[in-house]
Formats: C-alpha cells, structure tokens, sequence
C-alpha cells in the first residue's frame, strides 16, 4: 500500500510537452502488484490519464492475482456501485471477501452495508469487455443435447459458468468426444495425459471424465491466477507455466487468438 502511495503522489497529473507516460502494455507488464493497483486508479479516475475502466479492471485482476488486497478492494467497489461496468453485488461480495480475508478492513465494511452472508456465493472472477460476467450466463450456447445438458449441471460444482466451459470445449474439439489433436491432446476439452493424470481422469475419452477432468483444471487457472478469466485461459492453452515466464498472456498467435476467440463468443 505504501508503494501504491508513493507512486500516487509522484505521477504527473497530465501529460506535459516532451513527456512520455508508459504504454498500457507496458503498464500491464509490471510485475509489481501495487504498481499495477495505483495505475489502475489512474485508469478508473482518469489521472494522468484517459479514463478506461476496462484497462483499470484489467490491472486490478491482475494485481490481485499477485494478492494485493486493495486491489480485490477496488473491484469490489466497481461492481459493487456500478461504476463504469455491470452493477453485480454477488460479484462485488465475493471480491470483498477475498479483500477482507486479506485483512482489509474497508472490505468488511461495505459487506455490512450491502447486506450479504458471510460466505460468498461466487468466485472472484474478473469481469470480461465492457460487463460483467454476469454476461456470461445470459447468453445462450447453441450446443444441444447431451453434452451441454452435461457441461450445466458438472460446472457450477466446480465454480464455473457453463457457457464458459462450452465456449472451450467449441474451440477445443467442436463438441467432439473423439477428438485427438497432433499433441495427443484428447476428447471433449482436450486434456494431454499428464493434464489427465494430474486432475484423477482415468479414461479421456468418457465425456463425463473429461469434463470433469478439464473443469477441474481450468478452476484450478481461475483460482491459480486470481479470477483473471483472460490469464485461465492462455494457461489452458499453453500451461500455466507460460503465463506465469511471460507475465501475461504468451506472444503465441496460437494462444492469443484462442483467449480472443472464447473471449469473443462469451462477451
């Protein structure tokens, strides 16, 4: 916090002649929790800068994927009174919760005002575009049959949107529970062994196995990379590790085109 300050009170408060603020990118780059947090207010309030409450949310997640609790705080906050994107209380309480149990005291007190349990019903997701995820759920896939009456009833188990998880099993295998691709990645969400073993699947190719199998690790992103949604994803594609080496989504035209791909069907 006491760097978030600093950094505060030494930015410019407008762009003077001859002087260069950093890019977004490289904004977004830093690997600097409460860097990222102090430029995401700028962001929301337009300091410094044009005001972009997508790109401040895009730094809060990622800031908050770090652990900074204001971060998680100032999310909270944006959900919690609609600022700049979907008004979702149940949203906002699960981001103050992880604030609050980061000791945040503010947190637990705008629990109070907005009257939720103790325990939140959601996880801290980062919002995606210009809405919330609440969005997600509102748009119907068209899969039918089996497999999506499947992938509905398994996801919220794992605390996930269903229409999340359709939006990857599309783009992995089009529904396909035989599909085996080059990397013998396998069935409906394209789980290579070691990903198989890893999450207790024993035969990729049952569709409730490998749902469960790729849920699983794919809640296991969510959480790993602090509800960023964008970051779960690349992880998916190109593991974890990648992300993590890059500090961000990996320069693969493969993974980026799949994190637009999914991002695009579901926003």
């Amino acid at each position: 916090m006491v760097l978030a300050m600093l950094i505060a009170a030494v930015l410019p408060t407008a762009v003077g002649a001859g002087e260069r603020l950093p890019t977004f990118d490289e904004i977004y780059r830093s690997q600097h929790a409460e860097e990222l947090t102090a430029w995401g207010r700028r962001y929301e309030r337009g300091v410094g800068v044009a005001q972009d409450t997508k790109k401040a949310v895009q730094l809060y997640c990622r800031a908050a994927a770090k652990g900074d609790r204001d971060a998680k705080y100032y999310m909270g906050q944006l959900l919690a009174f609609g600022r700049g994107i979907d008004h979702d209380k149940d949203l906002a309480a699960a981001w103050l919760h992880a604030a609050a149990e980061a000791g945040d005291r503010r947190s637990r007190n705008m629990l109070m005002v907005l009257n939720v349990g103790d325990k939140p019903t959601r996880r801290a997701v980062c919002p995606l575009g210009s809405g919330s995820v609440t969005r997600i759920a509102s748009r119907s896939h068209p899969a039918q049959g089996a497999i999506a009456d499947l992938v509905r009833r398994l996801a919220p188990s794992y605390g996930l949107d269903p229409e999340l998880v359709l939006a990857v099993i599309e783009t992995e295998s089009n529904f396909n529970p035989n599909a085996r691709s080059s990397k013998n990645a396998q069935g409906l969400m394209q789980l290579i062994p070691a990903t198989a073993a890893r999450f207790g699947v024993e035969d990729t190719w049952d569709p409730e196995q490998n749902l469960r199998g790729g849920m699983a690790y794919l809640s296991w992103l969510l959480k790993h990379f602090g509800g960023d949604v964008e970051l779960a994803l690349a992880g998916y594609n190109a593991g974890e590790g990648a992300v993590e080496r890059h500090g961000g989504i990996p320069p693969y035209r493969e993974t980026r085109n799949y994190v637009s791909r999914i991002v695009s069907r579901i926003n």
